[in-house]
């Protein structure tokens, strides 16, 4: 019998009662960074809403390494915003000893604020 194009690529079938299945594994990635939750984010919009770039990046094994990639980006602009926003309007050490709950109120709006830019810029984009 001819070997199919799969077994002529390296494949191989397993018998399952009356027929064969072929034994379909996903390419090990080299690195295995964690992926934060910026990375999850990102990776519940691919597999919602761009399922082709999805799967092209799950079945080439590159899925992990990209989506690190994005959190470690996102963590990173995240984190610059808030740092900018806040010398920006003010929002000192020396303001938050003199009033904490104005601070805090600042603060969470400011964090806010980059958490929407981030989502918009490098998440849903």
């Amino acid at each position: 019998m001819a070997k199919t194009i799969f077994e002529e690529m390296g494949g191989t079938y397993v018998r399952q009662g009356d027929y064969f299945i072929p034994c379909l594994t996903l390419p090990a990635e080299k690195e295995n960074k964690p992926i934060g939750v910026w990375g999850q984010r990102h990776k519940r919009y691919l597999r919602e809403h761009k399922r082709a770039i999805y799967t092209n990046l799950l079945t080439s094994g590159k899925l992990n390494s990209y989506l690190a990639d994005i959190d470690e980006q996102a963590e990173e602009m995240f984190f610059r915003l808030v740092e900018q926003m806040a010398e920006r309007e003010g929002v000192t050490e020396q303001f938050k000893a003199a009033n904490g709950l104005e601070w805090t109120r600042r603060m969470n709006n400011i964090r806010a604020c980059a958490m929407e830019l981030v989502n918009k810029e490098i998440i849903y984009n």
